[in-house]
């Protein structure tokens, strides 16, 4: 199974203690490969008030946490089960599974704030040889020269027509030799 992002509904005011509360258990029950990240998503507001600047961060959504997870009957259990949840949202209820966020709509919450839908890998660093298994690029093999997992990009150099090239390619678009 593929990961995916979801929203899950929780009190309101609640949304950071459900984070560690839902990361904790993860870790416990062994879970971490099935439940991966937890965001609650904020944005950066500037205030002023009497003069002063003040930055704060508010919640885009209250009430509401992603969740990057492979969808399992495990996970989805301790997702259910983790206290201050209330459900996810996508679902029918009676037993059926929630439908998962499209990827545009998790890189619209996740550019807000400043993050990537897609992480480097934990071993990818510069010098890092990869094949790049789609896009444009595919079928050729490149080393790593600068990782942007902001963005979720890298470049690469790659041997074009004879002559070493950098081209630029998402970080989904490449796997380690």
């Amino acid at each position: 199974m593929e990961k995916q992002w979801y929203v899950v509904n929780t009190y309101s005011g609640h949304e950071n203690k459900v984070k560690e509360k839902l990361l904790m258990r993860a870790e416990s029950m062994g879970m971490q490969d099935y439940i991966l990240r937890v965001v609650v998503p904020m944005q950066k507001e500037v205030e002023v008030k009497n003069g002063v600047t003040k930055e704060k961060e508010k919640k885009m959504f209250p009430g509401y946490i992603l969740v990057e997870m492979v969808m399992t009957d495990e996970a989805w259990y301790i997702v259910r089960n983790t206290p201050g949840v209330t459900g996810f949202i996508g679902s029918s209820g009676k037993g059926a599974k929630p439908r998962e966020l499209q990827p545009e709509e998790v890189d619209r919450i996740l550019t807000t704030m400043g993050l990537s839908r897609v992480e480097a890998p934990k071993d990818l660093e510069e010098g890092t040889r990869v094949n790049i298994v789609d896009g444009p690029f595919k079928g050729m093999i490149g080393t790593v020269s600068v990782i942007d997992s902001q963005n979720g990009k890298c470049e690469l150099n790659v041997d074009l027509f004879g002559q070493e090239t950098t081209v630029e390619v998402e970080l989904t678009q490449i796997e380690k030799i």
